[in-house]
């Protein structure tokens, strides 16, 4: 059987791709938009997407679609049940990342914990100039050595964290599950993380089970000095809740990689935050040229080993 392979977005992909070493048929387009997403599947065996939606709808006009490659780690652009119902194999990425974003992390982290945006805040408006001391003492500067990171998910990202942080001099609680009945050994239940950590770091992937895991209610259980970095999905904190607490004070500081829609053609309430405690870069922490290549090489293992009837990083 000659495969039909199918790449919904190959320009979310810096990387060198190489071919499947079984026989197919292999198109590339750049973008695909929710309109040409059937027409594209059209006797596709196989297909590839980091972000174009598959929903139950556009599969059943897709009947020869026998997998789905993830080009990323999370599946919530994915009709899981409806691809467990029909036997499509959805495969995912994973591991790839265990360096990059962690650094990306922890470079956010760092920026705030030593109020980076501030002090070139105060140098750009002449500070320094006019100090009558050789430093300023207009910003706070809090070390990471002693501190204490709660994380939030504790798969590959969060061991990845972890590894950082003890090597930062830092203390470590790894959340239980919100609402968790019990507590497992080596965890910590959920909001005496949210209460002790210094830094909150998310980790979990967005489901409906953890969308909005942090909201108004959450930032008040959190130190004033804390601050939140997500670096996962945007729809695990309630963006509003999340403007009013660093408003307010209630926490020190946030840094976001991710947005709760992508990208924000409508606006969002974060692009507009104008605050030196606040960082947001444009969904880049997955995204070193050594993660890329990484994750090419696994998304054609991944489709090999189904070919090969070994389907591998199933999630379905």
């Amino acid at each position: 059987m000659k495969h039909k392979i199918v790449f919904l977005d190959r320009k979310s992909l810096i990387a060198d791709m190489r071919r499947p070493s079984f026989a197919h048929e292999w198109i590339d387009y750049d973008q695909t938009r929710p309109d040409e997403v059937v027409a594209r599947l059209k006797d596709a065996t196989i297909v590839i997407s980091n972000k174009v939606k598959l929903s139950g709808d556009i599969l059943a006009q897709a009947p020869s679609v026998q997998m789905i490659a993830v080009a990323a780690t999370g599946t919530d652009i994915i009709d899981l049940d409806y691809c467990k119902r029909h036997g499509i194999v959805v495969s995912n990425i994973r591991g790839y990342a265990v360096h990059t974003v962690p650094e990306h992390a922890f470079m956010l982290m760092l920026a705030l914990r030593r109020s980076l945006l501030g002090w070139r805040q105060d140098l750009r408006a002449g500070l320094w100039e006019t100090a009558d001391q050789f430093c300023l003492f207009t910003r706070p500067i809090h070390d990471l050595h002693g501190s204490t990171l709660g994380l939030i998910g504790y798969g590959s990202l969060g061991k990845g964290m972890h590894r950082l942080a003890e090597a930062f001099g830092m203390g470590v609680l790894i959340a239980e599950h919100k609402g968790a009945p019990s507590v497992r050994p080596g965890y910590t239940p959920f909001e005496t993380v949210l209460k002790e950590a210094d830094v909150i770091s998310l980790h979990t992937p967005l489901t409906p089970e953890t969308r909005h895991l942090i909201g108004a209610r959450e930032f008040l259980m959190m130190k004033p000095s804390a601050i939140l970095i997500n670096t996962a999905r945007g729809g695990l904190v309630d963006e509003a809740a999340l403007v009013d607490a660093l408003k307010s004070g209630a926490i020190a500081g946030a840094g976001f990689d991710v947005l709760s829609v992508e990208p924000p053609r409508a606006g969002n309430p974060l692009l507009d935050l104008e605050l030196p405690n606040f960082i947001l870069t444009p969904h880049v922490a997955w995204s070193s040229r050594q993660a890329m290549q990484t994750l090419a090489d696994q998304l054609v293992d991944n489709i090999e080993a189904f070919v090969a009837g070994e389907p591998r990083n199933v999630v379905t």
